[in-house]
């Protein structure tokens, strides 16, 4: 009875462990470039991914949970340079993003929410801070051109 007890606990963690197993997954382009690289498990991607142009400079990278954009990521331009990077909870953008220039500076940065402008806007030129808006649902409903306006109508502690 114990031995038939111990083989089938056996087989059992045999079958869990072939079909769970978290495996490292590449795919190329047709010009033998590496298209993407991450984890998978029962081919759905998890834990850190990166994503590739044909040129082979990176697209983005970030990571997954159960086939789903999770936690930080950046975005990158076919230059290599930074076009954006954010917070995202179950492939939905959230928190705050920033947005960058050519020139690889913030140009702004946006609170998100259900992939939408949702909150503060920050416009900056030369990296100096001209204008701030605030959002809801994706519709602007006020725009602050100095800072001490902003300060009197707003809290500093939304900005957080």
């Amino acid at each position: 009875m114990l031995r038939k007890t111990v083989f089938c606990f056996s087989l059992l963690f045999v079958c869990f462990a072939t079909f769970c197993q978290k495996k490292y997954h590449k795919e190329y382009f047709k010009n033998g470039q590496l298209k993407k690289e991450g984890w998978t498990i029962n081919n759905n991607k998890t834990a850190y991914w990166k994503f590739y142009y044909q040129n082979g400079n990176l697209k983005k990278e970030g990571h997954f949970l159960d086939n789903l954009e999770t936690n930080y990521w950046y975005f990158y331009a076919k230059d290599s340079s930074k076009e954006k990077e954010g917070h995202f909870k179950k492939g939905i953008k959230t928190n705050w993003w920033l947005f960058y220039d050519n020139n690889g500076f913030v140009n702004h940065k946006c609170q998100l929410k259900n992939n939408q402008k949702n909150g503060y806007c920050l416009i900056y030129k030369r990296r100096k801070l001209i204008r701030a808006s605030k959002f809801k649902n994706g519709k602007k409903i006020k725009e602050w051109t100095d800072f001490s306006s902003f300060k009197s109508e707003n809290s500093l502690n939304d900005l957080k």
